[in-house]
């Protein structure tokens, strides 16, 4: 579902006021009989407020961001961590409950030493990871990468332990040993903001990781 805008009655504002002003001003220069050079000066000043405003109107409406089609994810909620010790299972529950409440990510995944640790949020109907094209980039290179709409890349089967209609997912290292893998219901939904607040949580998921 598309989410409304709470301003499109205000942008379109302009236009029809700049709109119903022209047609005003059409409608007494019919009915006038006969001009004065002040009556045609006015009308000409009104004409160009009348095209101003429907300019501005028409840029409001171009300048505003659309908000992204959310969709509902297919899958059961669940929480499913691995045998680890407390102290782990309690930071990745801390870092996912982050992730999931702060950010337009609905299903995660902790990739770690080619084991699953934790699948949380919307599940998959597959619960091992094995991985792909992009995946085996993001652990080679140690670099994130972030796929804004899932649908247009090809790789994106490789994502089938996520809900089948997800629509954007970033795949975050985790040090050189993993991977955090989340899933938006939402294209191009993460902000800059949202991939250095990612980046800083997988930092601290492979400090303690790697202390196990």
């Amino acid at each position: 579902m598309t989410k409304p805008d709470p301003n499109r009655v205000l942008r379109r504002l302009p236009i029809v006021v700049g709109g119903l002003g022209a047609i005003l001003l059409l409608i007494n220069r019919l009915l006038t009989p006969e001009l004065t050079q002040s009556q045609s000066r006015g009308d000409v000043v009104g004409v160009i407020l009348s095209a101003v405003l429907i300019l501005i109107g028409l840029i409001w409406q171009q300048v505003q961001p659309r908000s992204p089609d959310t969709v509902e994810l297919i899958g059961e909620e669940g929480f499913v961590v691995a045998d680890l010790p407390e102290a782990v299972k309690t930071e990745l529950a801390w870092a996912s409950h982050l992730l999931l409440t702060n950010t337009v990510t609905r299903s995660l995944v902790v990739f770690y030493q080619g084991k699953v640790l934790l699948r949380r949020g919307i599940l998959g109907t597959k619960s091992e990871v094995v991985p792909g094209v992009i995946l085996k980039q993001v652990l080679e290179k140690q670099k994130p990468i972030y796929l804004v709409a899932l649908k247009v890349y090809p790789g994106r089967f490789e994502f089938d332990y996520l809900p089948e209609n997800t629509q954007g997912v970033i795949c975050q290292p985790i040090g050189n040993q993993g991977a955090l893998i989340l899933g938006a219901n939402a294209p191009r939904s993460y902000t800059k903001q949202d991939e250095n607040w990612i980046a800083g949580i997988a930092d601290k998921l492979a400090v303690t990781l790697a202390l196990r």
